[in-house]
């Protein structure tokens, strides 16, 4: 049998039903018999053994204890047994002596016939097997570049030898490598062998089997790009042949323990980081695709985020009352004193629920997502009717070009195989991120539709291919593309900075929000007319959602900031934020007295603060770990400092693995039971959480690996609206489809600096560099 197919289907047909009727249950009905006024039941049926014939059950539950019909002697074991005892057959039971001799001729007939079937079935099960094994014992002698044998003596030879395994002894274990590091090595040293043909062929073989797994079970491509299937494959590898698989009960029981206490302890250091310095409560709900309502809930601290448990709220109503008591009794289990914020999405009944909280336990605060509010802003300025414009053409662009192989083809060689569309972690991130793309490729594919490789193609003359030319080369369509990248460019910026989690934004959010303004107004010459529908869809959401006194506070207490700006004090807004925080934040009146106090060293850089490599520090490492160095002659006021400052701005971690409640949910996965169930949610979710904490840059890329092949910009339509006309306004007859109004055709094309860090102001804080990320296509 090869990995490609399986054996042939008349043969296979055949042994499938061998199988099934041979496995089936042999005690169909059970029927009733009267005996020396006692009752026995006798197994009936057309495939129950031959031997109930003359054997019964006195009790009808236990089919281990038989009675003989004959001398009425009951033995346990079994109808096996019972077998032996009349066939007189010496061992571990007596022979029974009353067995008529035509009796006796019969059952042996049945006896053999039996050993016969058996025998038939453990056949075609081995021979089967030796199919599998001979696909198997290729990849070996591929491997090691020996002849197939030739005749029939080594074809023999080689038979005899399937079962002999590689016996591991202590050495082994002892000098072998981990999976982790095999693989890092494997990516700094490659092998160089005369066998390096075999071993490629080897390989392709043993590549066949793992893809028939992933095909024949359903699973996702993508998991292929996950570090843990590397591991398994390399654990394999350096196990040797002949691993015994798990089995389904070790995977659901003791394995599925093993990895739950084994995540437990990683996550140990959180719970007593979340004591010391407090903790933030994540919470986010969704609807999947069969309308069951998910709510996820997480805490984050300065290690990371933890998840904590998903709860089906399906049969809950989605008011604010029932997500208030959903909240507070996540609160009351992680401990009121270790909560400082309750972060949520900006949804009516999560705002209320906020609210209520806040009343409830006046120690804590609620704040509203800040990745949710600005993608809120992203979505309203995607809605300008010139942003809105070039977004439809852009879609429609793309969607022809990765819908047609030609155009996909041409495309990549003419930008040097640079893909036209970035996956985001939002929405509209990946609207700018894809129009930032095709602004780079401008001139390349102004070069790709008007080559001859191109006008000389058929596809060229189609209508769809004459309306993507005639975007390409439509200067309106750039200059709306560089008049959206100027609006959307620093708001996906301040995106980038609030969705990661080694360096906490809450001490950057107040300030970067400001020059996010700024630079918008920079990038069009400071001509009102041109930004001021953006700040006001800025400013919307911002003074209603976004402003916050835990912003400001954590403003205050950066010292990259508060020591640039020699006014912070004279700003009431901030001010009045900051006591508010001290006052929630303190354990009793004296602490806030000890924290005030302590502020006019800090005001004055006293003590520590004023050191020659705290002053270099303030720019250098994240504000938290600045306090926890420098902050120790004021203790009151660097534990305020050090809880706000490690706080995050975004609950992002909760809708970052939807996918996984999406499969763990699902209908597979429906028999377990509930704890199984969210021990599976936890091992998987937190593995993936720590991994990306792990992650060696300071903020998570904003463009992501997996691609979604849904994706508007792959499809080539705009979500809920019909834009198909809307590429180019002739069709192929000539009549006109749509009007389409051209603006500023004579002006010259604008210009779009997709480097616009060096200028917009925000070259003095790197997180929030414009400049594209280096792709990991």
């Amino acid at each position: 049998m090869t990995p490609s197919g399986d054996s042939a289907p008349g043969k296979a047909a055949t042994r499938r039903v061998f199988v099934l009727r041979l496995c089936r249950a042999t005690t169909p009905c059970l029927r009733m018999l009267n005996s020396k006024g006692s009752s026995l039941f006798k197994p009936i049926g057309d495939r129950v053994d031959a031997f109930w014939k003359w054997n019964s059950l006195k009790d009808k539950n236990n089919r281990k204890s038989v009675t003989c019909d004959f001398c009425h002697k009951t033995t346990t074991g079994g109808i096996s047994r019972a077998k032996r005892h009349q066939l007189q057959i010496k061992g571990d039971v007596g022979s029974c002596k009353k067995v008529p001799e035509d009796v006796k001729l019969e059952m042996i007939a049945a006896y053999e016939k039996k050993i016969a079937e058996t025998a038939a079935y453990m056949e075609a099960m081995q021979e089967e097997d030796e199919e599998e094994e001979d696909g198997i014992l290729e990849i070996a002698r591929l491997k090691s570049g020996k002849k197939r044998p030739t005749t029939s003596n080594e074809a023999s030879s080689t038979a005899s030898n399937k079962r002999i395994t590689t016996k591991k002894g202590p050495i082994d274990f002892l000098f072998s490598k981990s999976p982790e590091e095999s693989i890092k090595l494997g990516k700094t040293m490659r092998q160089s062998s005369v066998n390096e043909t075999y071993n490629k062929a080897a390989r392709d073989r043993a590549v066949q089997y793992i893809a028939r797994f992933f095909f024949r079970n359903g699973i996702p491509f993508n998991v292929a790009k996950s570090k843990s299937f590397k591991l398994m494959i390399e654990a394999i590898g350096t196990y040797g042949p002949y691993l015994k698989p798990p089995s389904y009960h070790e995977l659901r029981v003791p394995l599925l323990k093993k990895k739950l206490e084994y995540t437990k302890g990683l996550l140990r250091g959180h719970e007593e980081e979340r004591i010391k310095y407090g903790c933030s409560v994540m919470s986010d709900g969704w609807t999947d695709r069969k309308n069951r309502t998910l709510i996820n809930f997480l805490v984050n601290c300065s290690l990371g985020t933890q998840f904590v448990r998903s709860v089906d709220a399906s049969e809950y109503m989605k008011t604010g009352q029932k997500i208030f008591e959903l909240l507070d009794s996540f609160v009351e289990e992680i401990g009121e004193k270790n909560v400082i914020q309750v972060v949520t999405d900006n949804g009516s009944n999560y705002v209320l629920a906020g609210k209520i909280l806040q009343v409830t336990r006046p120690k804590i605060f609620w704040t509203p997502c800040a990745a949710h509010c600005l993608d809120l802003m992203l979505e309203d300025i995607g809605k300008i009717p010139k942003v809105k414009r070039v977004i439809q053409r852009g879609i429609k662009l793309v969607g022809y070009i990765y819908n047609h192989t030609l155009a996909l083809n041409t495309m990549r060689k003419f930008t040097q195989k640079t893909e036209l569309v970035r996956h985001g972690v939002t929405r509209f991130a990946t609207t700018f991120l894809t129009l930032q793309r095709l602004h780079k490729q401008k001139a390349n594919l102004r070069r790709m539709f008007t080559s001859d490789e191109w006008l000389k193609s058929k596809a060229a003359k189609e209508p769809k291919g004459k309306q993507a030319t005639d975007v390409v080369l439509m200067p309106s369509f750039w200059n709306d593309a560089a008049y959206a990248l100027k609006a959307m460019g620093p708001l996906v910026s301040v995106l980038r900075l609030v969705d990661n989690e080694k360096k906490p934004a809450m001490g950057f959010i107040y300030e970067v929000m400001d020059r996010a303004k700024e630079a918008i107004q920079r990038a069009f010459n400071n001509n009102e007319g041109k930004y001021k529908d953006f700040l006001t869809i800025i400013d919307k959401r911002w003074d209603c959602q976004l402003h916050h006194p835990l912003h400001v506070a954590g403003y205050y207490l950066n010292p990259k900031f508060f020591y640039t700006n020699p006014n912070i004090d004279s700003d009431n807004e901030v001010v009045d934020g900051l006591y508010k925080c001290i006052d929630k934040l303190s354990e009793d009146d004296d602490f806030v007295v000890e924290v005030h106090k302590q502020l006019l060293v800090y005001k004055r850089a006293g003590e520590r603060f004023g050191m020659t490599a705290a002053m270099k520090a303030r720019t250098e490492i994240s504000p938290a770990e600045w306090w926890k160095l420098y902050g120790g002659k004021t203790p009151h006021l660097q534990t305020i400092a050090i809880k706000v400052l490690s706080l995050t701005c975004s609950s992002s971690g909760c809708e970052s693995n939807w996918s996984t409640f999406e499969h763990i949910h699902s209908k597979k996965r429906s028999r377990l039971e509930h704890q199984k169930l969210q021990d599976l949610v936890y091992v998987k979710y937190n593995q993936a959480l720590l991994d990306r904490f792990k992650c060696h840059d300071v903020i998570d890329p904003i463009a992501l690996n997996d691609i979604d092949d849904s994706n508007e910009w792959l499809l080539g339509e705009l979500e809920g609206e019909e834009a198909a006309a809307v590429l180019a306004p002739t069709n192929e007859k000539g009549k006109k489809v749509v009007e389409v109004e051209e603006e500023n055709e004579d002006e010259g094309e604008e210009e779009y600096n997709s480097n616009a860090s060096e200028s917009d102001g925000f070259q003095q804080h790197n997180d929030l560099d414009l400049e594209e990320d280096v792709d990991s296509d």
